[in-house]
């Protein structure tokens, strides 16, 4: 098919590439325009963008879709389906009907469950024992639209959000390929409006640790929050972001370390940290931040008042 592909993060890339192995004609890739990054604060292209250029594929990154210009240049691409996944724009009606056989997005999670913007995030945070992808028709609500085709996978036990979201992209890349080859086959299933929850986008001011609370939910927060923004506790006036973890047993007053392993004693329960980073330095093995630390048993990681 001839396709407009549209995306922004590394989330996005596996799937361009699939598209293009799979054959498919993509006239045009629409990404996020460059942002200023890395020390330097230079304009750095998108993931998408600088895998489409490396592709040899046409490339536009337009602040809006909404001016005649950027509509009329859309429309021009004359593209049977456009393919959306983590783009970053909303796209306006006149985009949604461009193309002759419609938008498709590819959405991580198991619709209506986590519509919006942080889905992998939200189900690992709240203790999901699935989630998965859905090839949804656009429309102009927020991930309403009807459902073509969807994969379910289990959340591992220790799986961070980096982890799913690697094992996801590469399951959305597979499923959009399927797709369009039985697009004339397939049913769009209409979504129910039982069971809709909405994954807010993450704020940073959920990411200090309460350690009060119950080593399910602090365990469920350090992976739902790995790598980014990552959540956090104070030791001393160290800030120390910890980025994997595991239930565990350990006793005393919330926010006790227990040493080898490195635990954490939480309102219920304890959590085994086995991943963690000092502000300014790299991630590293619980091991090694005991080895690199003048930390006894007893000491207090302070968390959220």
């Amino acid at each position: 098919m001839r396709l407009v592909f549209m995306g922004t993060p590394d989330f996005s890339v596996p799937v361009l590439e699939a598209l293009v192995a799979a054959g498919h004609e993509i006239a045009c890739v629409y990404s996020q325009p460059p942002r200023p990054a890395g020390r330097g604060k230079k304009d750095r292209p998108s993931p998408v963008q600088a895998r489409a250029e490396a592709l040899g594929l046409p490339v536009r990154h337009p602040v809006s879709l909404r001016s005649e210009e950027a509509l009329a240049d859309f429309a021009g691409l004359e593209a049977e389906v456009a393919v959306v996944v983590a783009y970053g724009l909303i796209l306006p009606q006149a985009i949604l009907d461009a193309p002759t056989r419609g938008c498709l997005n590819i959405h991580a999670s198991l619709l209506p469950r986590w519509r919006g913007a942080a889905p992998i995030h939200r189900a690992i945070m709240a203790g999901d024992a699935q989630t998965g992808v859905c090839i949804m028709q656009m429309e102009a609500g927020l991930d309403t639209g009807p459902v073509l085709a969807r994969e379910t996978v289990d959340i591992g036990p220790e799986e961070t959000t980096a982890q799913l979201h690697d094992r996801l992209s590469a399951l959305g890349a597979v499923c959009i390929v399927d797709t369009l080859a039985r697009l004339d086959q397939l049913e769009a299933v209409p979504q129910t409006e039982d069971g809709v929850i909405y994954a807010a986008k993450i704020d940073k001011a959920e990411a200090q640790v309460d350690w009060e609370q119950p080593a399910e939910d602090v365990d469920r927060l350090i992976r739902g929050l790995s790598p980014f923004p990552g959540a956090w506790t104070s030791l001393g006036d160290t800030r120390v972001k910890l980025l994997g973890s595991r239930i565990a047993e350990a006793s005393g007053v919330p926010g006790t370390v227990r040493m080898n392993p490195l635990r954490v004693v939480c309102g219920t329960g304890a959590v085994e940290l086995t991943q963690v980073q000092r502000a300014g330095k790299a991630a590293q093995s619980a091991a090694d931040f005991l080895n690199g630390s003048a930390i006894e048993d007893g000491t207090l990681f302070k968390g959220r008042n």
